[in-house]
């Protein structure tokens, strides 16, 4: 797939996920190149929200420049009713493999405050078994050694991104070689190494709809 095929992908899942979204509605906001697209769709199409969660400086400045009002997690009164968001992977089931972007641990936190999550990916990033895309981890950098002990007691190999740190100011270990047949199982094992202070495994908290386009066009996949 050329990068304009998928460019092109991106804008058209983005323009079904807008259609998601009920004018007024505090929106939760994942980061990414296909939640760029979706943040240019939905002022495109003049849906007014009433405010913005942000997983991110990168989303919270497009979201801004745009004229949307970001607010953080401590003004909510009640849980939100929407989170969109990407996925580096994703299976039938819609557990994913987040943060390529290098916002994981927000956006775990931001999707834990909404009652429903949609993801938006193109048909390139569907998979059988998760693994194949280097499974993110922020990691305490004092802990980088002991993490990668563990990590590689799991069958994985750890790399540390290289000149990158998260808007929490921690380092990121991407883990190659797993092949991640129990999702849920390995998130809580990942979840009890010290250290780590998120993997970017999503399948405690699945998505709840993911919105995928391919050129025969946009298919809506539900989590049972």
């Amino acid at each position: 797939m050329t990068i304009p095929d998928q460019q092109a992908l991106k804008i058209a899942v983005a323009k079904a996920a807008v259609a998601e979204v009920r004018e007024g509605t505090i929106l939760g906001v994942g980061t990414g190149s296909t939640v760029d697209c979706f943040i240019d769709e939905l002022a495109r199409a003049g849906v007014r929200l009433a405010a913005a969660v942000s997983s991110s400086r990168r989303t919270s400045t497009r979201l801004e420049s745009l004229g949307v009002r970001v607010i953080g997690l401590e003004a909510l009164k009640e849980p939100m009713d929407l989170y969109i968001d990407g996925a580096d992977e994703i299976d039938a089931r819609l557990c994913m493999i987040k943060g390529g972007g290098g916002a994981l641990t927000q956006e775990k936190i931001v999707a834990s405050a909404a009652r429903r999550f949609i993801c938006i990916v193109d048909a390139s990033k569907r998979v059988e078994i998760l693994g194949r895309f280097p499974l993110p981890c922020e990691v305490i950098a004092s802990a980088i050694t002991p993490v990668s002990w563990a990590i590689r007691a799991l069958g994985g190999e750890p790399v540390l991104r290289s000149g990158v740190l998260t808007d929490n100011g921690h380092p990121i270990l991407d883990v190659r070689g797993l092949q991640i047949e129990d999702p849920e199982a390995m998130e809580r094992t990942l979840n009890q190494i010290p250290g780590i202070v998120t993997n970017g495994i999503f399948a405690l908290r699945r998505a709840d709809l993911a919105l995928v386009a391919s050129p025969a066009g946009v298919v809506r996949l539900q989590h049972n």
